[in-house]
């Protein structure tokens, strides 16, 4: 969550530099925002309630000539959305100020003692606490570097801090939280991070800075171990990532562009190595178990990963939700295979998994969108999404991609790879299509105004569409603020029939497949109850009261039922006047527990 940005340079402007990161890191949270910046050995700062994306560039700090700034973009973790709350923190004396991306899991206990040894507070932020920590450590130690590592040292949790200096030194030290440095090797200009995304139009280069590592930055970049206080070396790596098309493009929102991008995506995928498919196919037919692991989207993506490869690849695949998999640890072995799914490749509860399991000798894989990533960096085999950026909060061209990794993985496995691209081609050229029929985007914004003034909506799929309509239901509740409720067809009669009543809608998928007639049936059961029925499907039923025609595509029916369910969440969000691109309390990218 939340995100840091820094700029140490030549360029006179470090306020308006950072304020542009933190535009690009918004993602990670939009509660609040603040930049520090330094100038004639005093560090000035400004920060507010609200989004970053609605600064301007004529800001506060925009006229101050600078060459050194730090900035912050808030997700609330301790502490009320307050001016007071959102970071940076200053020190006593302001000789420095800190920001950070994390949680201190024992802020508490080490706020008590610092309040005995009689520190004040002014916030209520575990922030707060590093930087009181910092002082009582440079009571015995006047070396700040040492003191930052000391206190940084006593944190529990996954946390990640940047502070700046009136001298013109900024430190940031790593444990949990992404970090990355890029380098302008042409200006020599420096920049701190939460991803390569928010400075690749600015940098060429990068380097990633480790766990248990504290860097020091004023006109040139050292790093050195935590514990040992020894320097350690580093790689620079090409900033490869294209931030050429981080704008709208003449669509109302990031979403609906990322929506339309489908078609992009997937062609992404077909262009990948095959050989690196057949090498993770073969290891996945070796394995004793086969583990999928996401959470949120992600977490659905990847049960979608495992159902394709128990129905096409025949193996044994289980999926995992990243904070709910811990009693599967004692479980694991050598032989055993996780495939971790994750947009941002910094997802904390999968980390807290895979950190482990790789200890314990288990082979990963994942599939990631951020380049340089932990997650990335820790697996054996290593798949790209190569979605490009996704702006909106809400995942969907890298969900499609996700899905569409694991259907050409479980084809790879079955031996049909070729046959798997060739699905896949036609798919997308069927999304293409889809997506420009005006009357398609007609009809599902009728539906959405009518879903809209509901309460509560069901959903309900079977087989290879269960976890698409997971995802549905996913996209509503985080566009529509409505309750969605995704079942399997087949379960209905068990429990969710006593909430069928006139009026009721419910969502169905349905696909010409083997469980098509099981599905139909649900339709029947909840029309008798009065239920009105919103059917995606290859052709019109008597019992649909609402119909969205579904082109046939076979064996990537599921896949095509996506897109229409993203579209719908995003109509009912504009139909409620919701933030589309940013909605309330979530944040893309979830880097602390």
């Amino acid at each position: 969550m939340c995100g840091i940005f820094g700029y140490v340079g030549k360029r006179p402007e470090a306020a308006a530099i950072v304020l542009e990161g933190l535009k690009r890191l918004d993602y990670r949270g939009y509660d609040s925002w603040g930049i520090a910046a330094l100038s004639d050995n005093k560090i000035t700062i400004e920060k507010q309630i609200g989004k970053i994306a609605n600064v301007k560039s004529n800001f506060q700090l925009s006229t101050l000539n600078s060459q050194l700034a730090i900035g912050h973009t808030r997700w609330a973790t301790t502490g009320a959305v307050t001016q007071v709350n959102a970071h940076p923190h200053f020190s006593t004396d302001q000789s420095f100020i800190l920001a950070q991306n994390g949680i201190v899991e024992n802020y508490k206990e080490l706020k008590e003692q610092l309040l005995k040894k009689g520190h004040t507070f002014h916030s209520e932020t575990d922030t707060e606490v590093i930087v009181r920590l910092i002082e009582e450590k440079l009571k015995n130690d006047k070396d700040l570097q040492k003191a930052i590592s000391h206190a940084f040292a006593e944190l529990k949790g996954r946390n990640t801090i940047i502070l700046a200096t009136k001298d013109g030194q900024i430190f940031a030290a790593r444990n949990g939280s992404p970090l990355v440095v890029g380098i302008n090797e042409q200006t020599k200009d420096f920049y701190i991070s939460s991803d390569t995304l928010s400075f690749a139009h600015d940098a060429n280069k990068f380097v990633i800075i480790d766990n248990g590592t504290i860097l020091r930055l004023n006109h040139s970049l050292k790093i050195f171990d935590i514990k040992s206080g020894r320097e350690r070396p580093y790689k620079m790596e090409d900033v490869t990532i294209d931030s050429g098309k981080i704008d709208k493009e003449g669509f109302d929102h990031f979403m609906l562009k990322e929506i339309f991008e489908a078609p992009f995506v997937l062609n992404q995928l077909l262009k990948q190595d095959e050989k690196a498919y057949m090498q993770l196919a073969s290891a996945l037919k070796k394995a004793r178990n086969v583990y999928t692991i996401g959470s949120g989207g992600a977490g659905v993506a990847a049960a979608q990963c495992a159902y394709y490869l128990r129905h096409f690849g025949r193996i044994n695949a289980v999926s995992l939700i990243g904070a709910d998999s811990a009693e599967y640890l004692e479980l694991l072995s050598k032989d055993d295979i996780i495939i971790a799914i994750s947009q941002s490749g910094e997802t904390a509860d999968v980390l807290e998994i895979l950190e482990p399991a790789k200890k314990m000798g288990v082979t990963i894989a994942s599939f990631v969108n951020m380049p340089g990533s932990m997650i990335t960096r820790m697996s054996d085999y290593k798949f790209m999404s190569e979605s490009g950026a996704e702006i909106c909060v809400m995942s969907t061209k890298t969900f499609d991609a996700q899905v569409a990794f694991g259907y050409l993985l479980s084809k790879a496995v079955s031996g049909k790879l070729a046959e798997g691209k060739k699905n896949l081609r036609y798919l997308s050229d069927t999304i293409a299509t889809y997506l420009m029929d005006k009357k398609n985007h007609e009809t599902i914004k009728k539906i959405a105004k009518k879903l809209s003034q509901e309460e509560h909506i069901f959903l309900l799929g079977k087989s290879q569409n269960f976890h698409i309509i997971q995802e549905g239901m996913v996209k509503i509740i985080e566009a529509a603020y409505i309750h969605g409720h995704a079942l399997p067809s087949g379960d209905l009669k068990h429990y969710v029939i006593t909430l069928m009543e006139p009026g009721v809608p419910v969502i169905i998928a349905i696909s010409n497949d083997e469980v098509k007639n099981d599905v139909i049936n649900a339709v029947n059961e909840v029309k008798l109850r009065g239920a009105y029925v919103i059917g995606l499907a290859e052709e019109n039923m008597s019992n649909f009261d609402y119909y969205l025609p579904i082109p046939q595509t076979d064996e990537t029916s599921a896949l095509m039922h996506l897109i229409p369910l993203q579209l719908l969440s995003y109509y009912m969000s504009i139909e409620l006047g919701n933030d589309v691109d940013k909605p309330r309390n979530i944040a893309k990218s979830v880097t602390v527990k």
